[in-house]
């Protein structure tokens, strides 16, 4: 068994988009849009196989993220090395993104960083 794909919900289709493409090497599928319902919808596919899909729709609730509430914290994406982990990490704090942890090696053995990234979602960038 294996992990179809994860969905998120998002308020800048295009942003969302573009972030991963530009950041993570993504590639997308072509726009699907439910009219009936204002559903608008991207795949990104990347490297190993692994799909997200990005979603947004009219009146979508916006809430606040909180670093420490149930359900979805953040999503984690490997780029091979420590050093593409301090180069990618040191490309998006120049670029405006947060870093809230990291460059690092945590206690459990990974050398990560986390940034916020598009609309406060938690991105983790590990080697």
């Amino acid at each position: 068994m294996k992990l179809e794909h994860v969905a998120i919900y998002v308020e800048d289709l295009e942003r969302a988009k573009n972030f991963f493409e530009t950041y993570f090497e993504g590639t997308s599928n072509e726009l699907y849009h439910n009219k009936s319902t204002g559903l608008k919808t991207y795949f990104i596919t990347f490297e190993d196989g692994a799909r997200l899909e990005i979603m947004t729709r009219p009146h979508l609730i916006v809430r606040e993220p909180a670093p420490y509430e149930t359900g979805y914290t953040h999503l984690a994406f490997s780029v091979g090395s420590k050093e593409k982990v301090d180069t990618l990490t040191k490309q998006l704090q120049n670029e405006g993104y947060q870093v809230i942890s990291g460059p690092r090696t945590t206690g459990d053995g990974y050398y990560e960083s986390c940034i916020v990234g598009f609309e406060g979602h938690q991105i983790e960038i590990t080697e």
